[in-house]
């Protein structure tokens, strides 16, 4: 489900799986380092030049996003960093402006079309915002957090292992020292 239909969220994945499977104990469900390491084998065994081709284009393609926004601070978050995109992931760009409206005020000014969606209000330290948008065809989604988040040691959904995040020379790096025929690294 994660790597054919897009599923990002590991543990709406791992319910809806139970469920199918007739599983009713959590203690019988696989972490979501078991299920990133799944779904790694299983681009590689069925979409491999196609998931390293498209994981470059991501990064790429982030690459010129977070120069965009260079001024809020931005981090490549999710799958693409982590090297498991598959072929509905988007691009997840964390920000870390003044204010979520100078964000907003940012793409109206250089007639960026996107779509403001609500996040969760039941997560501490969540973001303020979620933007959407697609830069040359691909998915993009922003989240935007306030400054003194950036500090802040993040987690996944209920406490769940730590979410890398990494600056734009950082994904720089993943670029260019991932030929399009090799591997890429998280």
């Amino acid at each position: 489900m994660i790597a054919e239909d897009g599923i990002s969220d590991y543990g709406f994945a791992k319910r809806k799986a139970a469920r199918q499977l007739g599983a009713v104990n959590a203690d019988e469900l696989p972490n979501n380092a078991e299920i990133e390491a799944e779904v790694r084998t299983y681009l590689a065994v069925f979409q491999d030049e196609e998931h390293l081709e498209r994981q470059q284009v991501m990064r790429l393609a982030a690459i010129e996003v977070m120069r965009e926004l260079d001024a809020f601070r931005p981090y490549l978050t999710g799958a693409v960093l982590e090297g498991t995109a598959g072929r509905y992931s988007e691009v997840e760009i964390d920000l870390f402006p003044e204010s979520a409206k100078e964000v907003e005020i940012f793409f109206l000014n250089q007639n960026v079309a996107y779509e403001h969606r609500e996040p969760r209000r039941n997560q501490p330290d969540g973001p303020e915002a979620i933007l959407v948008f697609d830069w040359d065809d691909i998915p993009f989604k922003l989240r935007i957090y306030a400054q003194d988040i950036e500090r802040v040691s993040r987690r996944g959904a209920h406490g769940a292992r730590q979410m890398e995040r990494a600056r734009r020379s950082v994904v720089e790096a993943l670029v260019s020292n991932t030929p399009a025929t090799a591997g890429t690294t998280p």
